[in-house]
């Protein structure tokens, strides 16, 4: 997470207030174990996107409330999605409503913030939301995966090239000698 946006996050008194029963959770808590894309965990993938969904919604006169709440939550499954184990189904379809049964044992969600949360991965999904907060974070979703996703690969491709100019450079010098 780039250091000024998680500056500004974590000094949004209203934003985190909105959110501190569910980050002070033990269970929600260990999302941070959890790679979500590349170095992100899921933690911070969700926390950053409850963000967004607090910023927008409250810009437009929306439920920010559930929508950040569903945001924060929308990814607590609680495993490495890489590896297939004995869950049944691809994490892509089924993650969505994992999160929710998860989310609704910890803490009591409105049928909004569950309708979001189960309906957070449309239009992969079938079913798509049924409020304009839950199209706000299936969009903010993707959005930050993209994001979390493309900073790792432009510094990867930086990294190859950096090696490709050394390794050049070294070998006009051993040409020289």
């Amino acid at each position: 997470m780039k250091q000024q946006l998680k500056i500004q996050i974590d000094n949004n008194e209203e934003f985190q207030e909105i959110i501190k029963e569910l980050i002070t959770n033990e269970t929600v808590q260990q999302m941070k174990n959890y790679r979500q894309h590349y170095e992100t965990t899921c933690f911070e993938h969700c926390y950053i996107a409850a963000y967004y969904c607090y910023i927008i919604c409250k810009k437009y006169n929306l439920d920010y409330r559930s929508a950040t709440r569903a945001a924060m939550l929308h990814d607590l499954f609680l495993y490495d999605w890489r590896i297939k184990n004995s869950r049944k189904g691809f994490h892509a379809f089924t993650h969505g409503k994992l999160a929710c049964k998860n989310a609704s044992e910890l803490f009591d969600l409105n049928e909004k913030e569950k309708d979001i949360i189960t309906k957070h991965m449309w239009p992969v999904t079938i079913s798509f939301p049924k409020s304009i907060e839950g199209f706000i974070l299936t969009f903010v979703d993707k959005y930050c995966a993209m994001s979390e996703s493309l900073e790792v690969m432009k510094s990867r491709l930086f990294m190859k090239k950096a090696f490709r100019y050394v390794y050049l450079c070294l070998s006009l010098f051993i040409i020289k000698v």
